[in-house]
């Protein structure tokens, strides 16, 4: 019987165990798409203790809680954080095969030392050494410096200063660059209640009234610009799902005028509307040379009695199912007809789309630009080691693996890092398998770049960081 989680957990045969410890661990980590805080980077955080590091935001470990049957004060209530890990401590142990088991543990060991696997006996003790090292200087930066994290992407509403970026800009003790990523998705979700305030607020971020659907398109790529002085390499869009409307272009104008309004909107209004701020940001893109992430398939808030008491984000979204292979070839091949694609990633909730994505991708290749568009790492509820070796498999047997650009945590907590090892575990498991299987040659040298490439050069050179 192998340990729990050793020195070889996950790879299992010599050619892996070769592939991580000489190629992959070592690497560096960019972090192109996270939802942590930059002010909290700025400010380098402390924690008071390891509830807060750990368990705040974190709507993975919220669900395995109210699996359990915890009650929500000891999850997102005002219980003391003493008691909030006690309960989590609980509830870990019988998460087996889930990918929070095994984050957790690694957490752990990597960050705080700690081999001991947590439960309800050994959750004081564990407690004890996590807020010693919290209070010893574990801090925000000692956490990304610690990782060996180079470059981080937050995340940022058009409307944001991006003050604290600006201070870390001229921060001469910061290790690590820190860049914003632009999500505009309040400007695209015209249905949505307080669309005609946001818009409002744009106008105000842009130094302009919007009116018209030109106005917003001026404001936007005002707030592009601002961007752009700050290092951005990236947008990044949640779409409930990707559409593409063949009559964008005579509707939307007015379309953007009904919302403004504050009038409902049709389904085919609003696909008129956001294809065409799709196409409008795709083009900027393209003319600015950034990335464009399209993050779509969630069913978002389906339980109403929790929206109503926390709100989003807090662990009661799910997977869709709607087929969008027809919106991505819409919204790709017009953006491609008129030579303005960007380089683009596509992420979908749905596990079922591996294979059509994977093949979609290989319609939109370009000269001088491996994997221009690219199939995204497993996403949300696939970044499991299952979902992980799937979305690898498939775009290994229908695309081109060696450009993949890998691992991005997409994550609020500054200890999830460590998923990068677990990512690169999986990968070299998976290659290790492949050559010991005959299905590859036993050829270190190639294998170590394409190893090396995937965990990090193909990030930073896609990005052009």
């Amino acid at each position: 019987m192998k340990a729990f989680m050793d020195q070889d957990f996950l790879l299992s045969t010599p050619t892996a165990r070769t592939l991580f410890n000489d190629y992959a661990k070592d690497m560096p980590i960019v972090d192109y798409h996270c939802h942590v805080s930059p002010r909290e980077i700025a400010e380098d955080r402390r924690f008071d203790n390891i509830t807060q590091a750990w368990l705040g935001g974190d709507h993975y470990k919220w669900r395995l809680m109210r699996a359990q049957g915890i009650e929500e004060r000891l999850i997102t209530g005002d219980a003391p954080d003493r008691e909030k890990f006690q309960a989590f401590a609980e509830a870990l142990p019988r998460a087996i095969g889930n990918a929070v088991h095994h984050w957790a543990h690694l957490e752990l060991r990597f960050y705080f030392g700690c081999d001991l696997v947590l439960g309800p006996d050994t959750a004081e003790e564990i407690w004890n050494i996590c807020n010693e090292k919290l209070r010893g200087g574990l801090t925000v930066r000692e956490m990304i410096r610690r990782a060996g994290v180079t470059t981080v992407c937050t995340t940022d509403d058009p409307i944001d200063s991006l003050e604290w970026h600006a201070k870390m800009e001229k921060d001469e003790t910061l290790t690590v660059k820190v860049l914003p990523a632009f999500r505009p998705d309040k400007a695209v979700n015209a249905e949505k209640p307080g669309f005609a305030d946001y818009i409002a607020e744009l106008g105000k971020a842009a130094g302009m009234t919007i009116a018209t659907l030109a106005d917003l398109e001026k404001a936007l790529s005002a707030r592009l610009d601002h961007f752009g002085a700050h290092g951005c390499r990236a947008s990044d869009h949640g779409l409930d799902y990707v559409m593409f409307s063949p009559d964008h272009g005579e509707l939307a104008p007015a379309v953007f005028q009904k919302a403004l309004a504050g009038k409902t909107l049709t389904t085919a209004e609003c696909e008129a509307y956001k294809t065409a701020l799709l196409l409008f940001f795709g083009r900027e893109y393209a003319r600015r040379g950034w990335v464009m992430q399209l993050h779509y398939g969630a069913q978002r808030n389906v339980n109403p009695q929790m929206f109503r008491l926390l709100g989003p984000d807090t662990g009661f979204d799910c997977i869709d199912t709607r087929d969008c292979a027809a919106g991505i070839t819409g919204l790709l091949g017009a953006l491609a007809g008129e030579e303005m694609l960007p380089k683009t990633i596509l992420y979908s909730l749905n596990p079922g789309d591996n294979a059509m994505l994977d093949s979609v991708i290989g319609c939109y290749s370009a000269p001088g630009t491996p994997g221009k568009v690219q199939h995204g790492s497993a996403w949300w509820f696939n970044d499991t080691l299952k979902g992980m070796e799937e979305q690898m498999a498939s775009l290994a047997s229908i695309g081109m693996l060696g450009c993949f650009v890998g691992m991005l945590t997409d994550s609020r907590s500054f200890l999830s890092y460590t998923r990068h090892e677990y990512f690169r575990r999986i990968l070299c498991g998976m290659l290790g398998r492949w050559v010991e299987n005959g299905e590859y040659p036993a050829d270190m040298e190639t294998l170590g770049g394409i190893v090396r490439d995937i965990s990090y050069n193909n990030a930073m050179g896609y990005f052009g960081f």
